[in-house]
């Protein structure tokens, strides 16, 4: 069993610096492999079945462990054995979990993935008890010593606290937000300055039919910059002063698209560590997450380094 604080890796055992801090969803994905979707009352045969750890934020700073950077998880779980799994996941990953909060009563998502031959997915989630960041930890000193500070909406308070002490200390924010009608929404919009959303909540918040539109809409400051991903036809993103530019999709043999949104997120996220331009950044995160679509799962099917460099500036 783990104790309250864990620990991964030399570099965070002797304290040096976190380039990303996480604060969001964790989950425990049970993922089922169909030939085809069963329709109502049918019987269909599982191909195979596995067990993994996601979420938005977990999987998000496995992408970028992957890439290099160093990455800590410092939300709330719980004491239980879905809990246990999960943080044992981030460890193996790379992902240091010393500043996890394990609460009793508190647990991570539990998701049961249905996943057919086409690479289409059926997500079942369960998300009681769930509370992500706290609104207590980490302590201040942790979150101004990150390089980046990745969020998401799970836990807002917890969530709005944290990026205002990241914004005050000049910390980049990068925000996966895909509810709009939870509280401190518009708050925590307006601290990140990296937001990037799936082209369904950017429709659906600005009321536009077209992702660079939309994308534009979304930015609620000078400096920001919103990314809205659009599957395989690629993403979009707008910025300060230019017109909303689009990084098309790379084509490749899809096998599960289970968390290729958080590993795009994660990716993007490692872009700011290395210094990449927002152009580079969204190329990146654009490879990573289609090399993820020809595995297995999410957090297991990460790319490396150098296979993401190969595709994202070799092509």
């Amino acid at each position: 069993m783990f104790s309250d604080r864990m620990r991964a890796g030399p570099e965070m055992a002797q304290g040096t610096l976190t380039d990303i801090l996480g604060l969001g969803s964790v989950a425990v994905d049970d993922l089922i492999y169909v030939e085809s979707y069963p329709p109502a009352d049918a019987k269909v045969r599982v191909l195979d079945r596995e067990r993994q750890c996601g979420g938005l934020t977990a999987t998000a700073l496995v992408a970028a462990a992957n890439l290099g950077c160093r990455c800590s998880y410092a939300g709330v779980t719980g004491t239980d054995e879905a809990s246990e799994f999960a943080l044992a996941s981030l460890a193996r990953a790379g992902v240091a979990v010393d500043l996890a909060s394990r609460r009793p009563g508190a647990r991570v998502f539990h998701s049961t993935i249905i996943v057919d031959q086409a690479g289409r997915r059926t997500l079942l989630c369960d998300g009681r008890d769930v509370q992500g960041a706290a609104a207590d930890w980490p302590e201040e000193d942790v979150i101004r010593s990150c390089r980046v500070l990745f969020v998401d909406h799970v836990g807002m308070a917890g969530m709005v606290r944290a990026a205002r002490i990241a914004f005050a200390a000049g910390v980049p924010i990068v925000a996966d937000i895909e509810r709009a009608e939870c509280e401190h929404f518009e708050e925590l919009m307006n601290l990140s300055g990296h937001v990037i959303v799936p082209e369904e909540f950017a429709f659906g918040v600005t009321g536009r039919k077209d992702p660079g539109e939309a994308a534009a809409a979304l930015r609620r400051r000078d400096g920001q910059v919103v990314v809205v991903t659009c599957g395989e036809r690629g993403a979009w993103y707008a910025e300060q002063g230019v017109k909303p530019a689009h990084q098309e999709a790379y084509r490749v043999r899809v096998v599960d698209t289970t968390g290729c949104g958080d590993v795009f997120h994660g990716a993007y996220a490692a872009g700011l560590v290395m210094g990449l331009d927002t152009a580079g950044r969204v190329r990146l995160a654009s490879a990573a997450a289609a090399l993820k679509a020809t595995r297995r799962g999410g957090q297991a099917g990460c790319p490396t380094l150098s296979e993401t460099q190969l595709l994202a500036f070799s092509s």
